[in-house]
């Protein structure tokens, strides 16, 4: 399969083709940046209008109730639950990833006393490992979290672990952990669960009741589309909702929050994992993007995005490992997430360039430019296109300018 027309009889025979007319794409944008910011939905347009016009303009604080404000952060869980494979009420969209973070892991410690280790791999994204961090700070008491090579995680849960802390996918070289073998072995030596579906989310199918896992957090700004900064969602399965109790509450978590008492007592449900007033703008934006998702077949979508990233591997290098190009992660497809990272020395310039040409992914320290597949309006010309693209600028050497060499704040 080598030439534009394989891409485009693929596209042909795509069952998530109709998909594509759902979302704004950018006339002649390759957008290959899903799994940081996905595009806008067209639904999420009329419904923040409507929000705006309607709700705040005309119904003001009305709308609490008369348009399900209140509920919404536990609509839109249940919606994400779907996409996650969680059971019914126990998802609830609140806050930022790394604030829902801090509620479960602080929860999990809690159950755990007598233990005191939280266990993580070099995988994982920072930003877990910065919160797990200022944990153990504010506690202390002797609590740490021990760091270990992703292959190393299932050696390394022993009894002194209270938590096993890890992101599914890797955010660079897309590996996937087996959710199952790393949960179980969590549980027979008598430690909690966490698992972060940052770029897991909308990407692979969900599995989280599957493999009896403990507690989820994840964005919702990647591959559900939900906007930039859009709130994230946190998981408690519904044998513990009762049990865990995060350090950060407020309000929003209390069993009767418009009694107004003076003591917390938290709600015994997923709810008590909210804290304060939620962003309702944002949260009506994610609520229409996810309804494209009601009728989305996930293994169906992991089988496109497999394919997209076989393929973008093996035309990238076909055409222009000459230049430097690696890979940078397994080759085994159905153990990854949707996104592929390709190595070169001036990897960065070389993206600042493809972007110039309106070919969006992104960089990764320390040599990585990073691609991200989102199936369900990413085409296959799309793919063969981007590499089309990466080629010429390899084999022109038109990333060899200032203006690309020059980093910029965000990368």
């Amino acid at each position: 399969m080598t030439t534009r027309a394989d891409a485009l009889k693929l596209d042909s025979q795509d069952a998530f083709a109709k998909k594509r007319g759902e979302f704004y794409l950018p006339q002649g944008t390759i957008y290959l940046d899903g799994n940081s910011l996905g595009v806008l939905p067209k639904a999420a347009v009329a419904r923040v209008k409507h929000a705006v016009d309607v709700e705040w303009g005309t119904d003001l604080i009305t709308s609490w109730n008369k348009h399900g404000w209140w509920t919404l952060p536990r609509v839109i869980g249940n919606k994400i639950a779907h996409v996650i494979g969680a059971a019914p009420d126990s998802v609830v969209v609140a806050d930022s990833i790394s604030v829902n973070l801090f509620k479960v892991l602080s929860a999990a410690v809690a159950q755990k006393p007598t233990r005191k280790v939280i266990l993580s791999d070099s995988g994982n994204f920072p930003s877990d490992l910065y919160v797990a961090q200022g944990l153990c700070t504010f506690m202390n008491d002797g609590h740490s979290l021990r760091v270990v090579e992703p292959e190393a995680v299932l050696d390394a849960i022993t009894e002194d672990v209270a938590v096993v802390m890890v992101t599914e996918t890797d955010y660079r070289s897309a590996r996937r952990h087996d959710m199952k073998a790393v949960t179980e072995k969590a549980h027979a030596k008598g430690a909690l669960m966490i698992w972060d579906l940052a770029h897991s989310a909308g990407a692979v199918p969900g599995r989280l009741d599957e493999v009896n896992a403990d507690m989820a957090i994840g964005c919702t700004y990647k591959y559900l589309n939900g906007g930039p900064g859009s709130p994230a969602f946190v998981h408690v399965h519904p044998r513990l909702q009762s049990k865990v109790m995060p350090a950060l509450v407020g309000w929003w978590g209390h069993a009767a929050p418009f009694a107004f008492g003076q003591k917390f007592e938290a709600a015994q449900s997923i709810a008590r994992m909210q804290c304060g007033t939620q962003p309702m703008l944002s949260m009506q934006a994610l609520d229409a993007a996810l309804d494209v998702w009601a009728d989305v077949d996930m293994n169906a979508l992991y089988a496109k995005a497999q394919t997209m990233c076989r393929l973008f591997t093996e035309w990238a290098e076909a055409r222009c490992a000459k230049f430097g190009i690696t890979l940078y992660g397994t080759r085994q497809w159905n153990t990854r997430g949707s996104h592929v990272c390709l190595r070169h020395e001036q990897s960065y310039a070389i993206m600042q360039a493809l972007i110039e040409r309106k070919v969006i992914g992104d960089f990764r320290a320390p040599d990585m430019m990073r691609f991200g597949f989102a199936p369900l309006y990413n085409s296959f010309a799309d793919v063969w296109d981007a590499v089309d693209v990466l080629h010429n600028i390899l084999e022109t050497e038109a990333w060899n300018k200032p203006e690309f060499l020059a980093k910029k704040s965000v990368t």
